[in-house]
């Protein structure tokens, strides 16, 4: 019986390649001289220093451009409440969302049951596992999956026959 597994998966390394890429280029660009902007890196969330949200947004912009160059998907990021932190210093932390919770997970199951393809869904920790008969079947829930889900970066691996 054919079947595959939606997940969610962020190449790291791809991250803190990015993360030390953005902060070379924090560290000399012109705009950024004598400012604490920084980025620091620790598993999966960065936090953004700097001296104003202006240039908390510039840093975030360079994170994000970085980001996109190494093929990452951005949508993948979960920006946090922009702080401030004791003067007129200000910070932000960004986590790395990995892996599908559960409440989208059970979204997922009750799209593909709702539409009525003849397919089997279940959750299996991070990840979605759906099986059918065929597998063109399996080829329109990921085409359908693709077009609904357009919030949250999905893949689709492991397709066994």
């Amino acid at each position: 019986m054919p079947s595959f597994d939606i997940v969610s998966e962020v190449n790291l390394v791809e991250v803190r390649n990015a993360v030390d890429q953005a902060s070379k280029e924090v560290a000399t660009r012109y705009d950024f001289k004598g400012s604490s902007a920084r980025l620091e890196l620790t598993e999966k969330v960065v936090t953004l220093y700097g001296d104003s949200e202006f240039q908390i947004e510039q840093v975030k912009d360079i994170l994000v451009n970085k980001l996109a160059k190494r093929g990452l998907d951005v949508r993948c990021l979960d920006y946090g409440k922009l702080e401030s932190v004791g003067g007129n210093k200000a910070k932000q932390v960004i986590t790395v969302k990995e892996g599908i919770e559960t409440e989208l997970a059970k979204k997922i199951t009750r799209m593909i049951k709702d539409s009525k393809v003849k397919v089997q869904a279940s959750i299996q920790g991070e990840s979605v596992r759906v099986s059918g008969a065929k597998r063109d079947v399996l080829q329109e829930v990921i085409a359908m999956m693709k077009k609904e889900v357009t919030d949250f970066p999905l893949q689709f691996n492991n397709f066994r026959d």
